[in-house]
């Protein structure tokens, strides 16, 4: 298990009723967490229509995650 930190935006945020937490989880890669969570909070969008950066830089979805990783994950937005 590592510990993680995870920020939601926009879309996720107003799914999940929280703009960030901290997670105890086995996943082994930015993909493998977000599947995690989706299926936890029944999160709507899939990992085609967000992006994802790993401690504020932009990244795969195969990045694999370490101990205290802050992994953002970031859907469409719009603006107006």
């Amino acid at each position: 298990m590592k510990k993680l930190h995870v920020i939601y935006y926009a879309l996720l945020r107003q799914e999940r009723g929280i703009a960030q937490e901290t997670i105890d989880t086995n996943a082994a890669s930015a993909r493998a967490l977000f599947l995690e969570l989706k299926k936890l909070h029944s999160f709507k969008l899939s990992e085609a229509h967000i992006k994802v950066a790993i401690n504020s830089k932009m990244a795969s979805w195969d990045a694999a995650l370490e101990e205290n990783d802050t992994v953002l994950f970031i859907p469409p937005v719009a603006g107006g």
